[in-house]
């Protein structure tokens, strides 16, 4: 059984122009979505701003309550379980946001903060022992633990983040959500964050949904890779299958837009036209083909392209992958 379980999740947003108005049209952020991640594993969610990532990693956790769909974590639906069931299960489930600088309650010391879940979950026995599991997570994640009766606004954006992470890991999580957790810092601190999150990886059997715009930072994190567009899944395949041999259009141009290393490499850039269609009104058929290269009409206007195995454990929704 795998330790996550999505099926048909969809998350629609309603639009009101006044308070007690019923909504007549909705943000389709999330269309639909449905994947797995084992125990252990890295799936890196891959896509433009806008096309739903992050609503789906606050759905998964519900901080967003889904229009339609199941999560099942461990076999179990959180949506079915009492307010106090949740809360106990939660634990099992973290996040860690995008934002370093606005993720982290500024009023609240270091030791506040990474401990606020290991008292509301009851991890510890007494104050002694809880302080003693803060300072093992602040060394963990490389800060000084002599530093923990600092506030927030005294530390670097990396070190937030490790902040971050460490009240992530406080609880013992199975699953962490990481929301962009680079993308707001420099790149020498993107990768010591992306090499502190594989090596708790390896130590702690830890298992990531790593959401990020960027494709290789994505490919060097994930084991299997998954690109949305306007709220749809669009390619699924394992990481190294999907950057050498990608199938659907919208891919490839995430790809050719990827700098290469090595001179001798001559790689094609495909420049996509126009923006991404509004998720109030999207297109018909294939959500792509208002951008696609490749496309054929009618039918890429009219039929909608369903996620097929094109390869062996690739899946591309597109009618010509």
């Amino acid at each position: 059984m795998s330790l996550l379980e999505i099926h048909n999740l969809t998350v629609h947003f309603p639009l009101r122009r006044g308070l007690f108005r019923p909504a007549r049209q909705f943000v389709r952020a999330v269309e639909k979505v449905s994947f797995s991640i084992e125990r252990g594993e890295t799936l890196g969610l891959l896509g433009e701003s806008g096309c739903g990532k992050t609503t789906l990693g606050r759905a998964i956790v519900r901080l967003i309550k889904p229009t339609a769909g199941t999560v099942k974590f461990d076999g179990m639906d959180p949506a079915n379980l009492s307010r106090r069931a949740l809360q106990a299960k939660r634990r099992e489930f973290q996040m860690i946001f995008q934002d370093p600088y606005n993720s982290l309650n500024p009023r609240m010391t270091v030791e506040q903060i990474v401990q606020e879940g290991i008292g509301i979950h009851r991890l510890a026995e007494n104050a002694g022992s809880t302080r003693d599991r803060v300072r093992d997570l602040l060394t963990k994640v490389g800060l000084d633990p002599e530093h923990m009766r600092r506030f927030p606004d005294e530390f670097s954006g990396g070190q937030r983040q490790r902040i971050g992470i460490a009240r992530a890991l406080a609880v013992e999580p199975k699953l962490l959500i990481c929301d962009e957790p680079v993308s707001a810092l420099d790149v020498s601190v993107q990768a010591q964050i992306i090499n502190l999150l594989k090596e708790l990886q390896q130590t702690s059997g830890l298992a990531f949904l790593f959401i990020s715009h960027d494709v290789a930072v994505v490919a060097h994190m994930s084991h299997r890779i998954m690109v949305m567009y306007l709220g749809k899944v669009v390619e699924l395949a394992e990481a190294k299958e999907l950057v050498d041999a990608p199938r659907h259009p919208y891919t490839q141009a995430l790809i050719s837009a990827v700098p290469v290393t090595d001179p001798n490499t001559k790689r094609k850039r495909i420049v996509l036209a126009g923006d991404i269609p509004s998720p109030i009104t999207p297109p018909t058929g294939c959500p792509f083909h208002t951008r696609c290269p490749v496309a054929q009409f009618p039918r890429c206007r009219v039929e909608v392209p369903c996620l097929r195995e094109v390869a062996r454990g690739h899946w591309a929704a597109c009618h010509f992958a």
